[in-house]
């Protein structure tokens, strides 16, 4: 061995490991992304977003409702809270159909489509019936149902029409007929025009180009071909303007899009200047809740279909951002419900009640803003009327459901245990024994082989 001049043994130096390259640590703005994004993917992202976003959208719906609708109603010589209590109790029942129809089973959503439908197209013949529709600001679409309430059954047509096209276009499709032109639109689209012809008999064209918003997302799902689909778009949109041309209440609506004085171009824009007074007027945070100036008599239908230009003067900007946000959320997770699943009914249905609640909550939005012509629609989940609300409500409960039912939702519930633990089958339990509490933690089989250490 050799040695040093000392004659001690040389010194053993270890190796040198070889240089690994450091990753750069990353900033705060790209830590706060990745975050959101991995939260952004989990399998209960969407059932969360539907959950909260509509339950917030409906809690922040009835403290406008009562604070857009206090003066209406002292002006009617009604207490104060008479919408408000209406209102509510809407909500309740709708948080019923809710509950109740996140927790069904698909099969049976498909088999309420056809007497879902079949109710609606009743309900829609009877308001024409001279003694039991009644007229409401022009449009025959309501019966009275004694004393201050009412139903307005095309809203039922919204929902009753996502749902029988849903199972229409599903059985089509499990049997490989949706190749063929004539059977995406037989029988869709003659029952589609029948729902309209029954909605327009009452002059209500705002829910028609709801229900024609619907009809045009369901083919867009079908994988309906570019021509088919200008082709029906081109139709609905000849008669759209034909009946504009001849309404002149249609026409001065559509003069009054971007209006700045009551009397623009000849027509009276009276709603819709003073809504756009209400926004301009709220700041960035709104001159407080219960402090708008607009619903002293000022802005018509301010707790209905004018409901967001009293949200932004009393909560400003921020509020009115707020209520976008939740809509946007609410948006994307029905695409993402209607995108991640394998049943084609459960696509169609999601798609279609995305379609229904975004385009309603645009062109409501967009009429406010003085973006589009008064449409007449109400802001869903937000606006005062029990009519609109219980379907909207029974459609989020159908979102819900279909967002518990992907397989990576699922096991994601299925694994969440109670914190203390689940009583065992009976309710028994042993007396004998440590107690094993359920947790997600994986645990050691109690028996182990005589070489397990």
């Amino acid at each position: 061995m050799p040695t040093s001049r000392t004659g001690r043994p040389p010194v053993q130096r270890a190796a040198r490991r070889p240089a690994v390259a450091r990753s750069l640590p990353e900033n705060p703005v790209q830590r706060l992304y990745t975050r959101a994004r991995k939260a952004w993917d989990r399998p209960l992202t969407a059932y969360y977003l539907i959950l909260g976003g509509s339950l917030l959208i409906t809690v922040l719906g009835l403290v406008m409702v009562y604070s857009a609708s206090q003066i209406t109603a002292l002006q009617m010589s009604l207490p104060g809270s008479f919408f408000f209590r209406k209102q509510f109790l809407a909500a309740v029942i709708g948080a019923a159909l809710l509950l109740i129809a996140s927790r069904m089973p698909v099969k049976l959503h498909r088999a309420l489509a056809y007497p879902i439908l079949a109710g609606a197209v009743f309900l829609m013949a009877l308001v024409q019936v001279p003694g039991i529709g009644m007229s409401v600001n022009g449009n025959q679409n309501w019966i009275s149902l004694g004393g201050s309430f009412q139903i307005q059954p095309s809203e039922f047509g919204k929902l009753a029409l996502v749902l029988w096209a849903a199972d229409l276009l599903a059985r089509k499709q499990d049997k490989k007929l949706l190749t063929q032109w004539k059977h995406m639109l037989v029988p869709l689209v003659p029952v589609t025009f029948l729902l309209l012809g029954l909605i327009m008999l009452g002059g209500d064209m705002g829910t028609a180009i709801i229900l024609t918003a619907i009809l045009f997302g369901l083919l867009w799902l079908a994988g309906a071909p570019t021509r088919l689909f200008v082709g029906v778009l081109s139709i609905a949109g000849l008669i759209g303007m034909i009946l504009i041309k001849t309404s002149p209440n249609r026409m001065a609506r559509l003069a009054c899009i971007g209006a700045t004085e009551p009397r623009s171009g000849g027509a009276d824009c009276w709603q819709a200047v003073h809504g756009i007074y209400a926004l301009a007027s709220g700041g960035i945070f709104g001159s407080g809740l219960g402090a708008s100036v607009e619903k002293w008599g000022q802005l018509p239908e301010a707790h209905t279909d004018f409901i967001f230009a009293v949200t932004g003067e009393e909560l400003g900007l921020a509020g009115t951002l707020s209520v976008l946000a939740l809509f946007a959320a609410l948006g994307y997770a029905g695409i993402r419900v209607a995108g991640r699943t394998e049943d084609p009914f459960v696509r169609y249905a999601a798609g279609g009640v995305t379609t229904w609640i975004t385009a309603q909550a645009v062109i409501n939005i967009g009429a406010v803003l003085g973006l589009l012509p008064i449409a007449g629609v109400p802001l869903p989940l937000f606006s005062y009327g029990g009519s609109a609300l219980l379907p909207t409500m029974f459609a989020i409960g159908l979102l819900i459901a279909f967002a518990r039912d992907d397989p990576a939702a699922r096991a994601a519930l299925s694994m969440r245990q109670p914190r203390f633990g689940r009583k065992r089958a009976g309710g028994a339990v042993p007396a004998r024994g440590p107690r094993r509490w359920n947790t997600m933690r994986r645990r050691a089989p109690s028996a182990r082989s005589s070489g397990e250490r």
